[in-house]
């Protein structure tokens, strides 16, 4: 980042004013933006409609965890009352019995203990390993680009940190404005979102391609996860019937191929780019037996549901590790308009 020394500042006149300006705005910009783990922690119904300052809700964020501790995934936790989280919480309202909406009313909070839960926010200390980590200076968008680098890795520790705890960035700046992300031994807040999936135990999958869901199913025809997913797009639509899981290939490797697949940009050779998290799958590809098709992460968890994909399946990164977790080859996988 290029930095600008006031003293030489070729604009002296304005330079006290900008500096002012800048404070002024630091100053008003810290508190709003900044989250404590007993404002999340503390949460209770009766707090659903408080919020003293911008950024993300608490009551939001804590609702989010909940629901992702119960594999029922808003997608990325980010404190935003947006799609992912309202999907999951009408998936929740219909798991348990509960009249059809979207919001989260008293019954679905009591059913999801939101007021006795006071281990949502919890503290990380950062290891060696994280601040030894080799993030890559970028990711270019080009495919002939990625394929020349040696792995397609995190950018940033705010990035890593985010998707391991299944949070935005911006959630994870709120909660820790010292943003001490990249120092070993430093202790920050994080969404304790555990999952202990059942290894093994899905006995089929729907993907709703009208609502952009990705639901698990086990014995007795039991919920055992749902996900929000990116179906396919008007250009490349997803297949419709029934197939099945061939196989899971955890950190794969991508082969672009513009005759089976989609052209991206001038590449018009194949290409085999590296394995890594910012990577067009992510860290986990399932394979289905329609011949190029899958269920895979993505480099870009914010977008998930929200834009279109080339036919696949695309989940969050650690959705889709929960997934192949659960699955095992010849899981039907079912595509429902």
């Amino acid at each position: 980042m290029k930095t600008v020394n006031p003293l030489t500042n070729r604009n002296p006149p304005y330079t006290g004013l900008m500096l002012l300006a800048a404070a002024v705005l630091a100053s008003l910009a810290s508190p709003a933006t900044a989250l404590t783990a007993d404002e999340v922690n503390g949460v209770i119904f009766a707090d659903r409609t408080k919020q003293a300052a911008p950024g993300p809700n608490p009551f939001v964020v804590k609702a989010q965890i909940l629901l992702s501790r119960r594999s029922i995934s808003p997608g990325v936790i980010d404190g935003v009352d947006g799609e992912n989280f309202r999907k999951a919480v009408a998936q929740f309202r219909r798991q348990e019995r509960l009249a059809e909406g979207e919001e989260i009313d008293e019954a679905a909070w009591l059913i999801l203990r939101g007021d006795s839960a006071n281990d949502v926010i919890a503290a990380y200390t950062v290891t060696e390993k994280d601040a030894a980590y080799d993030f890559a200076d970028d990711i270019p968008r080009d495919y002939a680009k990625q394929a020349r680098m040696k792995r397609l890795s995190y950018t940033s520790p705010e990035e890593m940190l985010g998707e391991r705890f299944h949070m935005s960035e911006t959630l994870l700046g709120a909660l820790n404005p010292e943003r001490a992300f990249s120092q070993a031994g430093a202790r920050l807040l994080v969404a304790s979102a555990q999952r202990s999936p059942e290894t093994g135990a899905a006995l089929r999958i729907d993907a709703i391609k009208s609502t952009g869901m990705v639901i698990v199913f086990g014995a007795q025809d039991a919920v055992l996860a749902s996900y929000p997913a990116t179906i396919g797009s008007e250009d490349m639509p997803s297949p419709s019937g029934e197939y099945t899981i061939e196989r899971v290939a955890r950190n794969p490797n991508y082969t672009y191929d513009p005759e089976k697949n989609f052209q991206q940009g001038k590449n018009t050779q194949t290409l085999v780019l590296p394995p890594g998290p910012n990577g067009p799958v992510g860290t986990v590809w399932i394979a289905l037996s329609k011949p190029t098709f899958g269920i895979h992460g993505t480099p870009e968890p914010g977008k998930v549901s929200k834009t279109n994909s080339h036919g696949c399946i695309r989940l969050t990164n650690w959705d889709a590790e929960e997934l192949a977790d659960l699955v095992k080859p010849g899981v039907p996988v079912r595509f429902v308009d």
